[in-house]
């Protein structure tokens, strides 16, 4: 049994935490990934089923009409949640689930499953490296970036509420932090 059947990982767009739950879930076979749905539109190298389920915001408003989501909420124009089907599917496996979802949906899934959530804030060293990081992605426009930028701030405050925070400047490092965390926390 472990002290934890779900790790919730949380960063501000950019801080790193899609690299620590690949990492995870390549060193850690007892976690599964909890793939959330999202209306926002797919970007290349993301796969229907393994990154999002990707769904018409009619459909995403009828999954909130039936109660489906554990967490969900809007986010620069796109709604994202977590369904509780999910979570129950990969707890019902005998594996721990692992999330990768934004600082509000973090808190919701705490308080969902006080006893069960671990979360983790993937904090970025500076606010010029997560600047660096968005740019470097290409995938925003300057002004969206500077959006995600001011709700960093927003985020980085909220990340007081988390069990652990992980200073993600050199990787290698972060590595071996998130290693403590889970054998603490997750390992038999």
């Amino acid at each position: 049994m472990y002290n934890k059947n779900l790790i919730v990982l949380s960063s501000p767009s950019g801080g790193g935490k899609s690299t620590i739950a690949k990492y995870l879930l390549k060193n850690y076979p007892h976690l599964k990934f909890s793939v959330s749905c999202t209306t926002r539109i797919q970007r290349p190298k993301e796969s229907e089923g393994l990154d999002y389920y990707f769904v018409s915001k009619a459909e995403f408003e009828n999954k909130i009409n039936k109660n489906e989501f554990a967490e969900y909420e809007e986010f620069f124009g796109n709604m994202y949640g977590t369904l509780k089907s999910e979570i129950n599917n990969i707890i019902n496996e005998g594996k721990c689930v692992l999330f990768d979802v934004d600082v509000k949906g973090a808190l919701s899934l705490k308080m969902a499953y006080p006893d069960d959530a671990l979360l983790v804030f993937i904090a970025p060293p500076s606010k010029e490296i997560l600047e660096q990081r968005l740019k470097n992605r290409g995938t925003e426009t300057q002004e969206q970036i500077d959006k995600r930028l001011e709700r960093a701030d927003l985020e980085m405050k909220m990340s007081k509420q988390f069990d652990s925070i992980i200073i993600n400047d050199i990787l290698e490092n972060s590595f071996n932090e998130i290693d403590k965390i889970a054998n603490e926390n997750f390992v038999l």
